[in-house]
Formats: structure tokens, C-alpha cells, sequence
């Protein structure tokens, strides 16, 4: 008779896993192995061998057969059945939900997960659909909506509930206030308002007292923030990728949102179009303020249009004030070799006497040049104040209407009106009062090197802020305009920048006429001004009025508004 091959199936195995069948107790291999030792060592019951005899006989007869991992190997049956009990259990439990049992609230979508997505991809790929100012906002917005989502990677065919869906874009209207309307401003710049931080920022001068804020729609490096179509608005980086969105934000902190514009300092515009900067007389190049060639020519008419066409595309997106800083010409650098559009233009020299009525002057545009002349040296009638005045006139014409503020960003200097100070730059303080709202001077003490004999005019704060002031309102007087400062947020050329530092600034300002404030710091830090805030926010009336987007009392007759139907209340997330 053959016998099985041993090494698949030996004797003392399938003994034993018959004994196990059987339900007989485990019992060593020696007590089977030696037929001299029999059962005598082991007490067995009666009923034991006889269904251990039962069962042996079903298996002779094909009727009961052990499986073959038991009859190997008895004690790991115990051992795959639990691990198949525990695979089975954590697979029901991990289960990815199927998308037709997912339903999105009203509000939301369902997004069913491909291969390779991420929270932070499915965030940046819905952001312009959803009332979420940021992608890391609308990240963690996602994660509280689906519990079972906290990880970064998504699971392939995984529903994903995606809230704050729009029905719409939102369509932002600016919120009208009185041109003496009392600002209480910080500003940022375009890389931080599009941020996270940059909203904690908006949120905490809230806080502690601010009513506004002034963010970058385009700096003096001629970027763009916004999506802007133009042809001449070819540098943009979306730092703020819906403009009405953030201002609509804005709105919803109670804040004055003041868009800010660099105007002709622009560098990214003379480096694509050198067509459109200021000329070198000696090489004919585009002319470099001390080898940096960064000034567009404020006389050339494509830059000043594309300039105006910007800020009505920013006004009609629901901010409510148009800021232009760099409205001038350039200070600095060898003002001799510097020719501009005005002088060797005879269109544009006629355009400019024409709109400062000037019929009674004499213009020599028509003048020609003769060879080795300086074109500037033969058409001394024009000058660079009157060009600055013609377009503030355009400007104005055009942004007013849209129902929002324009303000200007001028030099501090000029409220000494030093004639050097006038013929470089351009900023007779006079002539623009006519054609904005708001004149802001940028009034930092720390920049007054020079002046009135104080050798550290930094640590000078009330000396400067006052002379200034007093200045501006004299000058101005009578125009309506007002008159509404930039003070230092910043410790450059100064041992005593501090909380006391910003409140001497504030309450200086107000005391010689001003209306409001702005703070600047380049890093948009704004630590000293956050603590001084609270204690002069007590000091009723001393240092600011507290004023209140939507609740400050009608102004007085004659009183310039922006004219616009929109509210506070209507502007307000429902």
C-alpha cells in the first residue's frame, strides 16, 4: 500500500487535527506514536472516542474532510481567521463613502476627488467660485465641512463638500462718504492684503480703532495686482485675484477701503516700453535717476491714459477712494539731460495751454529747435506744474463721477514752497488742490534732514508735524480740500519711535487742522500704532474724532460728497 508524501501530510499531523475535529484535548504526539503506549496516561471519555470513531469513519467515506491548512498546521486556523475578521472590519470602516450618498447643503458643491488631488489644489482651484478671500481660508473651510478630511491628499473617487459656493460674482458698490470724512488708515502692500495675514492685519486695526485701510493696486515697481485688461498692463501678479471681493471684505469690517496707485514712477512700464520714458538729451536713450531707470514720462498722453484708465477700472470695483502717490516728475538725478514729451511735442504743449485757459500766454511750441539745442532750453514757457495740473483736471473729470474720493500723495517739502522744490517735481500744491479731494502729505519727521536747523528732525515728531500742517492749511485755504497726513510708522532716523512717538504725530496733526490719518510702514508693521490705538481711543475728542463708516452725522451744505446710493447696511454679508 503506497503512503502519503510526508512532507504534505504526516501521520502525527493529521492525527492530531483529527483530535481537534473531534473536540477531544490536545494530547502530545508520543501518545500516538508508540503503539506500546496506548491510552493508558490519557483519560478519554466514552463519548470522546466514540465521535472521535464517527467522524473518522465519515472521512474514510469522502463524507467529512479536514481542510488542508488544518491538517498542516491546526493552531494557525485560529490565527487567519482573525486576522481575515480584522482586514474585513477596518476595510468596512474605512470605506470611502459612495458620491451618490454625499449630498451638498445648499451653498455648496460636491466635488468628486481625482488622483493626486490635495485640500490645498481643490482650495486653489475653487477659490473664484466661492465667497473666500484665500486659498488656506477656503483649505481650512473644506476641512470642517468634511470631518473625515483632515489630512493634506485626497482619496481617488472621494465626495469632497466644497462650502461658500456664489451663485454669482460678487459686484462690490463703494460706500459714500464726506470728502472730511476722519480716516484712520494703515496701509498695506498688494503681496499682503491678498494674504491670510494680511486679513488678521485688516481685522486687529479694526480692533483697536481703525476705520481704513490703503493697499497697493500698482507700486512705484509698476506691477499690477489686479487683473487689469490693457495693453500696457503686461506685469501683474494677482495678489489680489478679485478686487471686489477684498473691498467687499473691507466693507464688511466697517472699513474705508483707499485704493492707492503709483502714477508715473513705474518701472516695469519703461522696462517694456522704453518708448514711454523719459528721454536723455545727450544719448537719446531712456534718461536713469541715478543709474535706475524707473520714471515713465508724466507728459507723454499713453501714460497718462493708461494711468486713468486703471484707476476708473479700480473705482468702478466698489472701493471707495482712489489714492495717486508719484503725481509728479522725478527730483532727483541730472535734471539738465532729462527731456520730457511737453517740450518737443507742439500737440501736446497746445493741449496743456489750452486746458489751463491760458490764451493770454505766450507758448512757443511751434518754436523750432535749432541743431545742438536743447528742445527744454527753447520752450521755458510751459512748466512741469502746469503739466501735473492738466492731468489731475482729466483725471478728476473721470474718477469723481464713478462716486469716489481722490486723494494725492504729495511731499512734505512742498509746504515750504522752495521754487527748486516746485520746478523739479512739478507739485504746486495750489494748482492739484482744484482737482482732488484729499491732499496727503507725506509729513515723516525722519525725512526733514536738513530743515530748520534740527540736526536729528526725526526725534523732532510735533516740531515737524506741526510746522507742516500749519503750512499746508494756509496754502490751501479756502479750497476746500483736506488735508489729511501721512505720519511715520517706522524707526528709521529716530532713537524715539514708540507708542508715545505715534500718539505726539496724531494729536500734533489734529490740532493744526488735519482730519485723519495715515500710518505707512514699508514692512506693514504696525506694533506701536496697535498700542497706542486703545489708550487714545479713550481720550475722547483729544487725538481723533471716531468717525464710523455709516454713522458719522450728514455733512454740512456745501460740503463735497461722493454721490452713490450704496450703504453700509446693504454691503454687509447677508
Amino acid at each position: 500500500m503506497s503512503q502519503l508524501p510526508t512532507s504534505r501530510f504526516s501521520t502525527a499531523g493529521f492525527t492530531t487535527a483529527l483530535l481537534s475535529w473531534a473536540g477531544l484535548p490536545k494530547l502530545g504526539l508520543s501518545k500516538f506514536e508508540s503503539p506500546k503506549s496506548g491510552f493508558s496516561k490519557t483519560k478519554l471519555s466514552l463519548a470522546s472516542v466514540a465521535l472521535f470513531l464517527f467522524r473518522l469513519g465519515l472521512a474514510g467515506l469522502g463524507l467529512f474532510s479536514p481542510p488542508v491548512a488544518a491538517q498542516q498546521n491546526p493552531p494557525a486556523v485560529q490565527v487567519v481567521r482573525a486576522k481575515a475578521d480584522v482586514a474585513k472590519n477596518v476595510a468596512k470602516n474605512s470605506q470611502t463613502p459612495a458620491p451618490g450618498s454625499v449630498i451638498a447643503p445648499p451653498g455648496s458643491d460636491l466635488y468628486i476627488a481625482q488622483r493626486g488631488d490635495s485640500v490645498p489644489s481643490v482650495a486653489r482651484k475653487y477659490l473664484k467660485h466661492t465667497r473666500f478671500l484665500t486659498s488656506a481660508e477656503l483649505a481650512a473651510a473644506i476641512r470642517e465641512a468634511n470631518p473625515n478630511c483632515q489630512g493634506t491628499f485626497l482619496k481617488s473617487r472621494e465626495p469632497i463638500i466644497i462650502p461658500g459656493i456664489l451663485e454669482s460674482a460678487i459686484v462690490e458698490k463703494s460706500v459714500p462718504v464726506a470728502r472730511d470724512f476722519e480716516v484712520r488708515a494703515i496701509y498695506l502692500t498688494g503681496v499682503m492684503a491678498g494674504s491670510d495675514h494680511g486679513m488678521r492685519i485688516v481685522r486687529h486695526w479694526r480692533e483697536v480703532g481703525g476705520n481704513a485701510v490703503v493697499f497697493d493696486i500698482k507700486d512705484s515697481d509698476g506691477i499690477v495686482n489686479i487683473a487689469f485688461d490693457h495693453p500696457l498692463a503686461t506685469g501683474q501678479r494677482h495678489y489680489i485675484p478679485d478686487l471686489p471681493k477684498f473691498v467687499h471684505f473691507l466693507h464688511s469690517e466697517n472699513m474705508h477701503a483707499i485704493a492707492r496707485i503709483a502714477i508715473f514712477r513705474d518701472e516695469h512700464l519703461v522696462t517694456t516700453h522704453p518708448e514711454l520714458a523719459v528721454k536723455s538729451q545727450r544719448s537719446g536713450q531712456p534718461w536713469r535717476e541715478n543709474g535706475k531707470l524707473v520714471w515713465t514720462d508724466p507728459s507723454n498722453p499713453k501714460v497718462q491714459d493708461y494711468d486713468i484708465a486703471l484707476a476708473k477700472f479700480v473705482a468702478q470695483s466698489g472701493v471707495d477712494e482712489v489714492q495717486f502717490d508719484y503725481v509728479r516728475f522725478p527730483a532727483e538725478g541730472d535734471q539738465k539731460d532729462a527731456v520730457f514729451n511737453y517740450q518737443t511735442d507742439p500737440t501736446n504743449r497746445a493741449v496743456i495751454a489750452a486746458a489751463n485757459h491760458a490764451t493770454d500766454r505766450v507758448v512757443m511750441g511751434l518754436r523750432p529747435v535749432k541743431a545742438g539745442q536743447s528742445p527744454a532750453a527753447t520752450q521755458p514757457q510751459t512748466q512741469r506744474s502746469e503739466v501735473i495740473a492738466n492731468f489731475l483736471d482729466r483725471a478728476y473729470a473721470q474718477i469723481h463721477p464713478t462716486g469716489v474720493l481722490l486723494s494725492l500723495d504729495v511731499f512734505g517739502v512742498m509746504a515750504w514752497q522752495r521754487p527748486v522744490d516746485l520746478a523739479h517735481t512739478g507739485q504746486d500744491i495750489v494748482a492739484m488742490a482744484k482737482h482732488c479731494d484729499v491732499l496727503s502729505p507725506m509729513i515723516y519727521p525722519s525725512h526733514f534732514f536738513g530743515m530748520d536747523g534740527i540736526a536729528h528732525p526725526g526725534d523732532a515728531p510735533e516740531h515737524f508735524i506741526g510746522e507742516s500742517m500749519e503750512r499746508f492749511r494756509l496754502i490751501t485755504k479756502d479750497s476746500g480740500v483736506v488735508i489729511r497726513p501721512w505720519l511715520q510708522a517706522f524707526a528709521w532716523r529716530t532713537k524715539t519711535y514708540s507708542p508715545q512717538y505715534v500718539e505726539v504725530q496724531i494729536e500734533t496733526a489734529k490740532q493744526k487742522g488735519g482730519i485723519g490719518f495715515l500710518f505707512w510702514n514699508a514692512n506693514n508693521d504696525y506694533s506701536k500704532p496697535y498700542t497706542a490705538m486703545p489708550e487714545m481711543r479713550t481720550a475722547k475728542g483729544r487725538y481723533f474724532r471716531g468717525d464710523e463708516v455709516g454713522n458719522k452725522p450728514e455733512p454740512s451744505a456745501g460740503t463735497p460728497v461722493a454721490s452713490t446710493s450704496a450703504s453700509v447696511t446693504n454691503l454687509l454679508p447677508k
